[in-house]
């Protein structure tokens, strides 16, 4: 018998119409079983709307490009935290696009699921990102691809007008010390001693978030590239569709061509026989005339032969 997780894995990587008749049979397996705890815990799974479904097809089936959106959110939270205004005001701008793409992604994996997304959708759909990419626990939800409803954001917002100054990290090792009573300062040759260098280790924690932000914003970009990418592709299967569709209706317009040439010929023929036709019974009524006028005569020769007879 599966347990839990596995459960839940499929359920929620179903279409949400077929998410009750699927789960009701799991607990009902699970009775079966007389798992009674398994069974409790699977029916209460709650099904999941077409917004969150399509989020965990994004988790299922676009794991990369969710990534980079994870990716992007500790960049932020990184330049949120050294109140970094340009930092920010660019990662925003990437989280917009890297958010439109996917959403875009959501809806044409929904279009091949068979699936039309609203526009209502796809803006729960956003949210639900947005949500993941404020919020690491929301993101380990989301990276997990078993939402069951949409999440609100309540993170960044729209940081792209914050007009924030960046400020130094500077640990409490890296301030400069206080200076010591004379009397405990140790006696020196009056000669000077180099200053030991400060703020080595904020330096390095700057390297290492450039790094963190330059990855995500190189991912980002491969993002709106794969999501371009997959716009065109879809773009030329289209046309060879729009194309195989032409030919076939080119086909069979010469098909119905031959077929209204042949019928008009058997009109024209059908025509011409209609006409003999014609004729022919026009002359036969003549016929019938002139011999019901010969019969007409016979019968009065015969009546006056019978007559004088008698």
């Amino acid at each position: 018998m599966p347990d839990l997780d596995s459960v839940a894995d499929r359920l929620y990587g179903l279409d949400p119409g077929d998410f009750v008749s699927a789960r009701d049979e799991c607990a009902a397996e699970a009775r079966r079983a007389g798992d009674r705890e398994l069974t409790a815990a699977i029916g209460r799974l709650r099904k999941p709307t077409v917004a969150a479904w399509m989020v965990n097809l994004l988790a299922r089936e676009r794991r990369d490009e969710l990534a980079a959106l994870f990716d992007l959110g500790d960049a932020l939270r990184s330049a949120q935290r050294r109140l970094s205004g340009s930092d920010m005001r660019s990662l925003s701008a990437q989280r917009r696009k890297v958010v439109a793409a996917l959403g875009k992604a959501a809806a044409d994996l929904a279009d091949d699921h068979g699936r039309h997304a609203t526009e209502s959708t796809l803006r729960e759909v956003s949210q639900t990102l947005n949500a993941a990419l404020a919020d690491p626990d929301v993101a380990d939800e989301v990276r997990a691809g078993r939402l069951a409803s949409i999440v609100e954001n309540s993170g960044f917002g729209d940081l792209s007008a914050v007009p924030l100054t960046l400020v130094s990290e500077t640990s409490d090792d890296d301030r400069p010390e206080e200076p010591a009573p004379a009397s405990e300062r140790p006696k020196t040759s009056g000669k000077r001693t180099a200053a030991p260098k400060r703020g080595r280790s904020a330096g390095a924690r700057d390297t290492t978030e450039k790094a963190a932000r330059d990855k995500a914003e190189r991912e980002a970009r491969q993002v709106e590239v794969d999501a371009v990418a997959a716009e065109v592709e879809s773009a030329r299967a289209s046309v060879e569709q729009a194309r195989s569709a032409a030919g076939h209706a080119d086909a069979e317009l010469e098909r119905f061509d031959r077929e209204v040439a042949d019928l008009r010929r058997k009109l024209e023929h059908a025509e011409q026989q209609r006409q003999f036709a014609r004729r022919a019974v026009a002359r036969a009524k003549k016929e019938v005339t002139s011999a019901e006028r010969v019969a007409s005569a016979a019968e009065t020769k015969l009546v006056r032969l019978q007559n004088a007879t008698r």
